[in-house]
């Protein structure tokens, strides 16, 4: 990469302009190395809406792997095409960061990091919400010995789907997608960047209901679908280093209690606030002493910074992408790697071949936790302008 790109910010091109496109390209503007210069998507007319509302160019999707001025591909359409574009994006010679999951099989999230391997780029993925200021506590916490020996836990995303916020949400609920591809890559990556790598997985699954209702507004309200996949899973998973942890994801569930994560240990246990999120508290009972909340209000990427004021609704996507180029400057593994997202890729393969299967399924291979992002190095990634507003916060 030519040292001058690095030297304004790396070139980001973004192919799908969906929903998801609005947050991220938003808060692109908070980070000092990463520059916004191109969208694409299937349909022109959204490119040329998605690009008017953040001042980029709208490009076909061959014009912007095509475009010298893209460094990097930011891959946000639907997990169905996830592995088309990133294979294109490489083979164009552009590094790759691509929106959760890496891919809807495990062999097709092996062959995109050997390609990505093979060709000298970086391959990147969400989710990036264990680099937020609640995943950098608790990580510190489990690596300082808080808990001890972590031993076992609960990690829990029940809600009832996306039909009733989503316009189009019938793809959420297809192979490939469901609780467990959806929102399970948020909870597992947490809990390997705390515990390491899974080892084993035991599962049940099923479905509520064969069909769903779309209640929000949009062109298929008051439609109905059917459902392809399940939407109820339930899992024990054995960690290499000991840990055993029940995870569970569904869309059948109208309310529930039970924390996002607890883990518990030798010395103590920790409770974890919801990991789509970069914020919220973190709580340790040491010995089964009272909580005692480690709030990441004031820490960045957190509670109360700028322009985000909601402890549970921190959002920096995009903090992936930024640590991804930093990666690329000081020639390392980003730590929201392809390898990390395989190995969660591989663990919800495994849930669900164990449901089929009702038996205990091995996790393949394996991932090295990736190194704690320090408050330091998170500080230094902001733009001039955000890093003095957390200044003041902070």
């Amino acid at each position: 990469m030519p040292t001058e790109t690095l030297g304004v910010g790396v070139g980001v091109g973004v192919i799908g302009a969906g929903n998801i496109s609005m947050t991220y390209m938003r808060n692109a503007a908070l980070f000092g190395n990463v520059r916004l210069v191109a969208c694409a998507d299937m349909s022109a007319d959204t490119a040329t809406r998605r690009a008017a509302e953040y001042g980029v160019r709208a490009l076909t999707v061959d014009a912007l792997l095509a475009d010298p001025e893209v460094d990097l591909v930011l891959n946000l359409t639907v997990p169905a095409a996830h592995v088309d574009v990133t294979l294109a994006a490489l083979s164009a010679g552009k590094h790759v960061f691509t929106e959760k999951p890496l891919a809807t099989t495990a062999a097709d999230g092996r062959r995109l990091v050997a390609e990505a391997r093979a060709r000298g780029r970086l391959l990147g993925s969400a989710p990036d919400t264990f680099l937020g200021a609640a995943g950098r506590r608790a990580r510190r916490l489990i690596d300082e010995g808080a808990i001890g020996k972590p031993v076992a836990g609960t990690a829990f995303m029940f809600g009832r789907g996306m039909e009733h916020w989503h316009p189009n949400p019938q793809f959420y609920y297809q192979p490939g997608g469901g609780p467990l591809f959806d929102m399970g890559p948020y909870y597992l990556t947490m809990l390997v960047n705390l515990l390491g790598p899974v080892a084993r997985v035991q599962a049940l699954a099923g479905k509520g209901q064969d069909e769903r209702l779309i209640t929000a507004d949009g062109p298929f309200k008051d439609t109905t679908f059917s459902v392809g996949t399940p939407t109820t899973i339930l899992s024990l998973l054995e960690f290499a280093s000991g840990a055993m942890v029940s995870f569970g994801t569904s869309w059948d569930v109208f309310r529930h209690t039970p924390p996002p994560i607890e883990l518990h240990g030798t010395e103590g246990s920790l409770r974890l606030p919801d990991p789509d999120t970069f914020g919220g508290t973190v709580s340790l009972s040491a010995r089964g002493e009272p909580w005692v909340d480690h709030a990441s209000e004031g820490q960045l990427y957190g509670a109360q910074n700028w322009p985000f004021d909601a402890p549970d609704r921190a959002n920096y996507r995009m903090l992936g992408v930024s640590d991804l180029v930093r990666a690329l400057q000081e020639g390392r593994a980003p730590r929201a790697s392809g390898d990390l997202a395989l190995h969660v890729l591989e663990v919800m393969e495994a849930i669900m071949t164990a449901a089929d299967t009702r038996a205990a399924v091995p996790v393949p291979g394996g991932t090295a936790r990736p190194p704690l992002l320090g408050e330091d190095e998170a500080q230094s990634l902001l733009a001039p302008a955000a890093r003095e507003a957390t200044r003041a916060i902070v």
